[in-house]
């Protein structure tokens, strides 16, 4: 069974390949993808610390209510609470037609939206990753 770290570890990496995946998507311009990448990244990094802390299955998919859950476990991630916000609203709406009222979801987010969801997924796998680093000391 792996440990607490390793796990972590795998979380974290997969949070940054998800990011990087976003990041492809705003230079080829598929910005809704873009932006549900970028909440995916920022979702799994938070889920790295929760199974750092030693939770296992977490099914949240709510990247505020996960900084809820555990920003007690790492300084700073309270401070991300705006960023996971708008992160949320990328889940469903940026993948089905009906998130999108009168329109599809590929043609309702702009470059400037999949920028900033970026950014902020960003922050999160930066805090993430110094905090699976420092459990590693």
């Amino acid at each position: 069974m792996p440990n607490r770290q390793s796990e972590a570890d795998r979380w974290v990496q997969q949070a940054a390949n998800d990011l990087a995946l976003a990041r492809l998507g705003l230079h080829e311009e598929f910005f809704s993808q873009a932006c549900f990448w970028a909440q995916q990244s920022a979702e799994k990094a938070v889920k790295g610390i929760g199974r750092l802390g030693g939770d296992r299955a977490v099914l949240e998919i709510s990247v505020a209510l996960l900084v809820d859950r555990y920003a007690q476990r790492a300084p700073g991630l309270s401070d991300l609470l705006d960023e996971s916000r708008l992160l949320d609203r990328y889940y469903t709406t940026t993948r089905y037609p009906g998130g999108s009222p009168g329109t599809v979801p590929f043609l309702a987010f702009s470059r400037e939206q999949a920028t900033s969801a970026i950014e902020a997924a960003e922050r999160f796998l930066e805090l993430a990753d110094r905090q699976v680093r420092r459990e590693d000391r």
